[in-house]
């Protein structure tokens, strides 16, 4: 096997903090290299698509909630784990470029409700169809197998009935 930067990072605290090693310390950096590698594949399409993230997130989270693509702000941010003074910001800058509108809630004639336009519609799926095919990009050299074992793996740690706590100890490694 090959040794790559995470395995020269383990080994460099291995050697220098043992203490700051646990058995998931590999698995951990591992994830957050392959994160900030989608994140990078999805900013770049983004900003070809002249979109900031948190309108992306807006415009995905409008068009995955089915037509009319309408929601009320308060179900919008906390949809994107937002405020609802962060998400009004965002809603206002695609307001202002016709991606979005604001428009009575049919149930609630206090209410508003956020809606996508036919231009944010477009726009929305635009920006999903060129995020996954970036992400699918960037797992082009791995093979299906690799890749059916890791959604496996990864499908596993994520389950919401994680095992209890186990107790830490320090990685080693050979």
């Amino acid at each position: 096997m090959s040794t790559d930067r995470i395995d020269q990072l383990i080994e460099a605290w291995q050697q220098e903090l043992p203490a700051a090693l646990y058995p998931t310390s590999e698995l951990t950096k591992r994830v957050m290299v392959l994160a900030a590698a989608l994140n990078e594949a999805t900013r770049r399409v983004l900003r070809e698509l002249q979109l900031t993230t948190a309108e992306f997130d807006v415009l995905a989270t409008l068009r995955r909630s089915g037509a009319p693509y309408r929601l009320k702000p308060t179900d919008l941010s906390r949809s994107l784990l937002l405020s609802s003074g962060g998400t009004s910001n965002v809603v206002n800058q695609l307001v202002n470029r016709g991606l979005v509108v604001r428009e009575p809630d049919p149930e609630d004639g206090r209410g508003t409700q956020i809606r996508l336009t036919a231009a944010g519609a477009g726009k929305a799926e635009e920006a999903v169809l060129a995020s996954a095919a970036a992400h699918d990009q960037t797992w082009a050299e791995v093979p299906p197998e690799a890749l059916d074992a890791a959604t496996e793996a990864l499908r596993a740690l994520t389950q919401p009935s994680l095992p209890a706590a186990r107790p830490r100890r320090t990685q080693t490694r050979s």
